[in-house]
């Protein structure tokens, strides 16, 4: 069995629970901008066109389809123009105020910080994550659990976005870290999961939904919790 040293997390859908916090955001936003009034019945049905978009304008980013800007106006536009809202000034009001605004919840998946403080008694934590540079340190920090991470390792301060094997080779270098003692813990299989396993890496698949998959992985984990039983 490996002896682990280093273990990185992926942030969003990981430890920070990306569509909690993103829906209370969006119900205040759907407020301020009077969605009702402009025929959006519920925010819900707002948020049932806006994350399917979300995500693939995500990966398409990952990819390097589309560039940071198009991505975070890009998918409130589209969204919006769901509901026949062709208005970029109200979409880029809307941007900029969850851009502001997301990074400041504090919504975290269960036991994700009696995890943190178990694992921080044994092993060096990290983070590796392709959200912003500037939003992911105030989400750290507003959550509190700064100090549980030596590195705080984004694409941008990186220069490549997981899945490329180069962002984890640059981690390794960053954090003294090799392959062999080295752990992944994400719940996007491509980028956390697959991206770690191309680069020599032991890998965690956080899987709350249950998601069938045919990927050869080390471990699958439906609650952080688990993440006791075997570290």
């Amino acid at each position: 069995m490996a002896v682990y040293e280093h273990i990185f997390f992926d942030l969003d859908q990981t430890i920070w629970d990306f569509e909690t916090n993103s829906r209370e955001t969006l119900l205040e936003l759907s407020v301020k901008y009077d969605f009702a009034g402009k025929g959006i019945s519920s925010v819900e049905h707002f948020l049932k066109e806006y994350f399917p978009i979300n995500e693939r304008m995500w990966d398409e980013y990952r990819k390097g389809l589309v560039d940071k800007h198009t991505l975070r106006y890009g998918r409130f536009e589209e969204a919006l123009k769901k509901f026949h809202i062709d208005d970029k000034q109200l979409a880029g009001n809307v941007a900029n105020d969850y851009t502001s605004m997301a990074p400041l919840k504090t919504n975290m998946f269960p036991h994700a910080l009696e995890v943190l403080d178990y694992l921080k008694r044994k092993y060096f934590l990290h983070i590796i994550t392709n959200g912003f540079e500037e939003v992911q340190h105030i989400k750290i920090k507003n959550c509190r659990i700064d100090e549980y991470f030596d590195q705080v390792i984004t694409s941008e301060r990186a220069g490549f976005k997981k899945p490329d094997k180069r962002i984890f080779e640059y981690s390794m270098n960053l954090t003294n870290s090799l392959p062999a003692n080295s752990l992944m813990i994400g719940d996007n299989m491509e980028a956390d999961i697959i991206g770690a396993r191309e680069a020599g890496i032991h890998q965690v698949y956080f899987n709350p939904s249950g998601l069938k998959h045919s990927e050869n992985i080390t471990y699958e984990i439906k609650n952080l919790k688990e993440l006791m039983s075997f570290l």
